[in-house]
């Protein structure tokens, strides 16, 4: 038996409704209602959750850096046939690219999202 379930992944930064709506776009979920200044919930179709937390003094990782280390990255799934236009779709909502897949022998893209987060987007088949 489990001594938890899974609530949410929690991400610092200085802007929660603008890093909440970053991945909403990304993921294609919903902004929850009620969120402040200091906190936001984004929800998935199936009961997923990704929390936004207002950090005052917030220092992005640099990717990549062992002085100011990443922590965590989330890895996003795309099929291999849209990954050029889902990176497009990711810069058009504010993501930058930082390490591409070296024409595609790595199956991964690594981008920073508005706070400077590192995230993958995952070639799937």
């Amino acid at each position: 038996m489990a001594i938890a379930s899974m609530n949410t992944v929690v991400l610092d930064c200085p802007d929660t409704r603008r890093l909440a709506e970053f991945y909403a776009g990304v993921l294609d979920w919903t902004v929850e209602p009620g969120g402040t200044k200091e906190w936001v919930d984004v929800a998935g179709p199936d009961g997923q959750r990704l929390s936004f937390q207002e950090s005052p003094g917030f220092i992005p990782p640099q990717w990549p850096s062992l002085e100011h280390a990443q922590q965590l990255h989330l890895d996003l799934d795309v099929p291999r046939e849209r990954l050029d236009a889902a990176e497009k779709e990711v810069i058009e909502l504010g993501a930058r690219l930082v390490q591409g897949d070296d024409g595609g022998k790595r199956g991964f893209r690594v981008y920073l999202d508005p706070a400077g987060h590192p995230f993958c987007l995952c070639a799937c088949d």
